[in-house]
């Protein structure tokens, strides 16, 4: 038997006790020994109708998937700074966009999302929002519409889809353009229901999903069925995604049966898969 001095008898303790720490330390990350990469960042561009609805269901999904989702907002459509089809000419990082479907398909026609991939998500309709403890105006028929749009001094609309309905097609229906065009005013980069809120604007007129989150507002209730115009809002790959297969990913867990209830909530109607 050999007998090894103090002096080294410690040093091989050491040495050793040094080699087990490193080994288990090392045992703490994957199997193999190395701790698995980061999943890149999935980036997301979508416009108002659906964003109460997707901002709670994207913590879900990060959650499920453990991969962290960026999110850029904007309008489905128009030329605003920060509108989708801006951000697109911009050439931001994008893997999904989510907007009303004729922009979306227009986005499909100039080579921006991926033929095929677009997937309708909700329906969305149009209603009407005054400022907090403001009288609701009658808006329960046609003709209580006209003498509501007549009477107002101010009416405030978006710059995307409900917006382009209303100073398109909707004051023109009601034969109303002349009276009423004057004193209304396009909201850009801004949620109608904030121009309410601050009393800059007597009424608002958006997609309901966009009303309901605002604070300082009372919602007044939807267009009349006559000369309402429901939108579907859509979800596409752009073509510019580095990681298609985790954008279907995210599509699928958004269009799934499960989100359903979360969206209905919003004031969507949601088309979930069976």
């Amino acid at each position: 038997m050999t007998i090894q001095p103090p002096r080294l008898a410690a040093f091989t303790r050491r040495a050793l006790l040094g080699a087990a720490l490193g080994l288990a330390l090392a045992g703490c990350g994957s199997p193999g020994g190395t701790p698995p990469a980061p999943k890149p960042e999935l980036h997301v561009m979508t416009s108002g109708g659906f964003t109460a609805a997707y901002n709670e269901l994207r913590p879900g999904f990060e959650r499920a998937s453990g991969r962290a989702v960026k999110t850029a907002y904007g309008a489905s459509m128009g030329n605003a700074s920060d509108s989708i089809p801006s951000r697109l000419a911009r050439k931001e990082p994008v893997d999904v966009v989510i907007l009303a479907r004729p922009a979306l398909d227009a986005l499909v026609a100039q080579g921006q999302v991926r033929p095929g991939s677009q997937v309708d998500l909700v329906r969305s309709s149009i209603g009407f929002a005054v400022r907090k403890g403001a009288p609701k105006p009658d808006i329960s028929s046609v003709e209580a519409l006209k003498r509501t749009l007549l009477a107002a001094p101010s009416i405030a609309y978006s710059a995307s889809a409900s917006g382009t309905y209303y100073e398109t097609e909707l004051l023109k229906k009601l034969g109303l353009e002349a009276q009423v065009k004057p004193k209304s005013r396009r909201i850009l980069s801004e949620r109608v229901g904030s121009v309410v809120a601050r009393g800059d604007a007597a009424l608002g007129l958006q997609q309901v999903s966009e009303l309901l989150p605002i604070e300082g507002i009372d919602y007044v209730g939807p267009l009349p069925a006559e000369v309402q115009q429901v939108t579907v809002f859509s979800a596409g790959i752009a073509t510019a995604s580095t990681q298609p297969e985790a954008a279907r990913e995210l599509i699928r867990y958004l269009n799934s049966p499960a989100s359903a209830p979360t969206i209905a909530k919003t004031g969507l109607e949601p088309l979930a898969s069976r």
